[in-house]
């Protein structure tokens, strides 16, 4: 597979992910319903959601003969399930009692913004300045949108929802470095079964002490089948692919693609500016692709403990999360590299396997 290959390959798997979690939004307002007629308990949302999910992981886990964590992927591991099994669904469902699925969804169009800053800082890359005037235009466009529909003042539901931004952001970068050294299913479900002896006890805690609507309950069986399990699996496959900042500038449009969602699923109302805002977010999109992207320094990443081999600037701008041909490829899985396979094995993560 050719370096462009690779990279559209990595789009389009960010893309299917980016699609799942669109739905998350509208989804989890229907599982907890606004504050004038509540459902589920956030809580519960939250902890349930990731317990079931883990026993999937585990039963998935068990099937493959997955291997167990290396002592050094533990740390990647812990800020993974803090960002993406804890923070982002907890703060997002505390926020969406308060606020209906599109205004929420146009305040969490700053999520690529925050990915691209944190894996910048964390995985030590460096776009360059037109990539990053594409993501800020995209993002202007957004917080644009958001002061158009009335929904640029802030509030206490705005700032969970900034703190579920923040979340992802650091979650996604750290299940990005593991996917890029292992399969992108086999990550989330290690972080679900890392996170169940928390997760499991949490659940039974925050059981409803009420009866929900069944819509409420098909809401809950969404966010914890797709968003919180399958939708991971094509997310972190496509940041590997594709490199983290440039793939995660997709995610652009999921804040659209949930309003969409949002009109046959909670019967909100879509009007031409959402049409209009939509493409021009989709347009800033296709102009990030082709905007370089600088080589990833070769100093350990503030925040995580595993070292960061050589990743040299391949051709188009993409950037490797190691300098060598995956080792999963030979047994059906995807190297998820940049660099051609033909280059030979090299570096210490290598030997160990």
């Amino acid at each position: 597979m050719t370096v462009a290959q690779r990279e559209t390959r990595g789009l389009w798997f960010g893309l299917l992910g980016v699609v799942i979690f669109a739905m998350t939004l509208p989804m989890t307002r229907l599982a907890v319903g606004p504050a004038g007629d509540p459902q589920l308990p956030p809580l519960f949302v939250t902890a349930g959601r990731a317990a079931l999910a883990g026993l999937l992981s585990l039963a998935y886990l068990l099937l493959v003969r997955a291997r167990r964590p290396r002592r050094d992927e533990f740390a990647d591991l812990a800020v993974c399930a803090a960002g993406t099994v804890i923070g982002f669904p907890l703060f997002l469902a505390l926020a969406l009692r308060h606020v209906d699925a599109m205004h929420a969804a146009v305040v969490t169009g700053v999520l690529p913004l925050g990915t691209a800053l944190a894996a910048a800082v964390a995985l030590r890359q460096r776009p360059s300045n037109a990539f990053w005037l594409c993501a800020g235009l995209g993002c202007a466009l957004v917080i644009g949108f958001a002061a158009y529909q009335g929904s640029g003042r802030m509030g206490a539901a705005d700032g969970l929802l900034l703190l579920a931004v923040a979340s992802a952001s650091v979650g996604y970068v750290a299940g990005a470095r593991l996917a890029a050294g292992w399969r992108a299913e086999e990550v989330i479900c290690w972080v679900l079964v890392l996170s169940l002896p928390f997760t499991a006890p949490l659940m039974w805690a925050a059981w409803p002490d009420h009866p929900a609507r069944a819509s409420a309950w098909v809401g809950f069986g969404y966010v914890t089948l797709f968003s919180m399990w399958l939708g991971f699996f094509a997310w972190y496959r496509g940041l590997a692919l594709g490199g983290t900042v440039r793939v995660s500038q997709v995610q652009l449009v999921q804040p659209f693609l949930a309003l969409l969602v949002a009109v046959p699923v909670l019967g909100e109302t879509l009007d031409a500016a959402t049409v209009v805002f939509s493409l021009a977010v989709i347009a800033t999109v296709f102009v990030g692709k082709r905007m370089p992207v600088g080589a990833v320094r070769r100093t350990a990443p503030f925040g995580f403990n595993a070292p960061l081999p050589p990743a040299p600037l391949q051709e188009g701008g993409s950037i490797s999360f190691d300098g060598s041909p995956g080792p999963l490829a030979g047994r059906g899985g995807s190297s998820m590299h940049d660099e051609p396979a033909s280059r030979p094995a090299t570096g210490t993560r290598d030997q160990e396997r």
